[in-house]
């Protein structure tokens, strides 16, 4: 198999949601002749660790990095976008740093979003809430106790049979367009902390056009389209909430007219570019579909002050 380009930079692990451990992924990577790959797990940094070993065994570069999941609620998108960070080797090794950032993304998911979503519910629906219907405030408490790993359906249970709301009333407070919903992920506030106190963070806002995707793609998830991502541009951009560093280009829920519009979007906001497969498993979210020239790969590891690669 000959591949156009020599690095694969954004791709998952067992870390999160893929299918490959992270030995295998970059076995994989080598497999396919890729001079590098970037392992980017959602929201966490467990995987880069055996990851950056393997890559040293098999003598293929590891980018580190770790995919952010950030929440938005605007009057015309509710819903979650993803921001890939990509990490110097040496901040990998600075505990503060990596306590720091468990800390900040473990509030998107888990019980930091139970508690998020909870209290959305208790501002809106609670018994001093802008609509009252729930006698007494619902607790993350009540909903943790239903299961290990929360859903909706727990809430779901919890509101029908601890406040007794019928159906209706339960789909009012937790469906997707209830004013109480609560996207997976973080406000991008809370990310400002991270990214101001480690500015050598390379910041890359991920697959920016794959909503727009024309037809049905599996890559393109409940993304919103290209002309919401427009709107929201300024507060990516924005050096004082996340600020930003690139763009994903190559990306295979990208289509051709939408890669060129996010080449133009990066040559107009003087950004660097940057693709991957979004590799989550070996048959319907492949590796090796999409990726960056020796260039564009060179031009990253310039920002994260690593070696350029040579060959």
């Amino acid at each position: 198999m000959s591949l156009s380009f020599i690095a694969d930079l954004h791709n998952h692990t067992t870390a999160s949601d893929g299918e490959y451990s992270p030995t295998e992924l970059v076995q994989a990577g080598k497999a396919l002749g890729l001079q590098a790959i970037g392992v980017t797990d959602h929201d966490t940094l467990n995987g880069l660790d055996e990851a950056l070993a393997t890559g040293k065994e098999l003598g293929i570069r590891v980018v580190p990095g770790v995919e952010v999941s950030l929440r938005f609620r605007r009057p015309y998108f509710t819903g979650t976008l993803h921001y890939l960070l990509y990490i110097p080797y040496d901040l990998l090794q600075d505990d503060e740093f990596r306590q720091m950032a468990t800390e900040i993304f473990r509030q998107g998911r888990g019980a930091g979003l139970v508690r998020a979503r909870v209290q959305a519910i208790n501002a809106e629906f609670g018994p001093n809430g802008n609509q009252p219907l729930l006698k007494q405030a619902l607790t993350a408490e009540e909903i943790e106790a239903l299961a290990v790993n929360v859903s909706r359906r727990h809430f779901a249970v919890a509101l029908k049979e601890n406040h007794g709301l019928d159906k209706e009333q339960v789909n009012m407070l937790i469906g997707n367009d209830s004013v109480a919903y609560v996207p997976s992920g973080i406000d991008p506030k809370q990310l400002t902390p991270l990214l101001k106190k480690y500015p050598q963070l390379v910041r890359i806002f991920a697959h920016p056009a794959a909503g727009s995707f024309p037809g049905k793609s599996l890559y393109n998830e409940v993304l919103p389209d290209i002309e919401v991502v427009e709107i929201l541009m300024p507060e990516f951009l924005d050096d004082d909430l996340l600020g930003l560093d690139g763009l994903e280009v190559e990306y295979p829920g990208h289509a051709p007219e939408h890669r060129k519009l996010m080449a133009a979007w990066a040559e107009k906001y003087g950004l660097i570019t940057s693709g991957g497969s979004d590799c989550h498993d070996r048959v319907d979210r492949p590796l090796g579909v999409a990726g960056v020239s020796r260039a564009e790969l060179n031009t990253l590891l310039a920002r994260l002050l690593q070696p350029e690669a040579t060959r």
